[in-house]
């Protein structure tokens, strides 16, 4: 799965900081933070029928990965929502976009580790482009085990949304040069942690599993699936999942903003089940295309 350039993103406007930019001009200083280290953090959010969706849990979510990395100077949330409102209305924006929200610790007074060295407050970046979901959901996608482990709290806590993904962008070199569309990430311990991406379900004898969220991101469409399958008195559960036991699963799908619910039909070769449908995730997604006018944020048009 290689994303192609839509030449409909030729000529976006990005909002960098104070205000709007032609995608050529749209630029941040070498000493921000997130050029010096990766120091920033970021959400994907989804536009449908002119609305955000999820923006008040995504928001919560970038406000405490921000306060865990103890940001200074954050932008009131009302004032990032009218970055999000102006940079989409100024696209005429308003279905099949995915949006690319980073605040960034801000510019240091010269390079460094040190937070100390940030003293003008934080950096914002929103990138809004034409994007509809990336993998497949009818065909559904094929996936191999990385060799690398995903972060653990003794490292870099996955609740922290950060921009310092360089051991998910080495799992999915290896997907890359194994041909495959994704690649699995396992804990410490060699449990089923999520894909490089996005997070897993497996189906087996009418009952949905999905691993902890200890070492994988606890992903907003993750949250929304497990909420319907309460609603829906599907039995959810959330355990340790080996190899084994993903292998032998009646179903695996992965969720995320980028990909919504997508089949994963192989992983390390062996076909898992060799179906892209099931009664259960019928019925899932059923529920999550009911929940997105209700979970939508109206984007107000002038």
């Amino acid at each position: 799965m290689l994303q192609l350039f839509n030449d409909k993103n030729k000529d976006i406007k990005v909002y960098v900081n104070d205000g709007l930019y032609p995608r050529s001009k749209a630029k941040i200083s070498v000493f921000d933070s997130v050029v010096q280290g990766g120091d920033a953090v970021w959400e994907g959010l989804r536009v449908y029928d002119g609305g955000v969706f999820m923006l008040d849990r995504h928001l919560d979510r970038l406000y405490n990965s921000a306060h865990a990395l103890a940001f200074d100077n954050v932008p009131m949330r009302d004032a990032v929502k009218q970055a999000i409102f102006n940079t989409l209305v100024s696209n005429k924006m308003y279905h099949d976009t995915h949006i690319r929200l980073t605040l960034t610790r801000g510019d240091k007074i010269t390079s460094g580790m040190d937070p100390r060295l940030n003293q003008s407050g934080c950096g914002l970046i929103v990138l809004a482009e034409w994007k509809p979901p990336v993998y497949d959901n009818d065909h559904g996608i094929k996936v191999i085990t990385s060799t690398i482990r995903r972060n653990s709290p003794m490292s870099l806590d996955s609740k922290i949304h950060h921009n310092n993904l360089l051991n998910n962008i080495q799992a999915k070199i290896q997907a890359n040069f194994a041909n495959v569309d994704a690649a699995l990430m396992l804990d410490i311990y060699g449990f089923a942690s999520e894909l490089h991406g996005t997070n897993i379900f497996t189906i087996k004898d009418n009952k949905v599993y999905t691993p902890h969220a200890d070492a994988c991101l606890p992903g907003i469409t993750r949250g929304l699936v497990i909420e319907i399958c309460k609603e829906e008195n599907i039995e959810i559960i959330e355990k340790n999942l080996s190899l084994t036991e993903l292998y032998s699963a009646d179903l695996m799908f992965c969720s995320g903003t980028m990909g919504e619910l997508t089949p994963i039909i192989e992983l390390d070769g062996r076909i898992i089940s060799g179906k892209t449908r099931h009664p259960l995730l019928n019925q899932i997604r059923t529920n999550f295309v009911d929940k997105i006018p209700l979970h939508c944020e109206k984007i107000p048009v002038s």
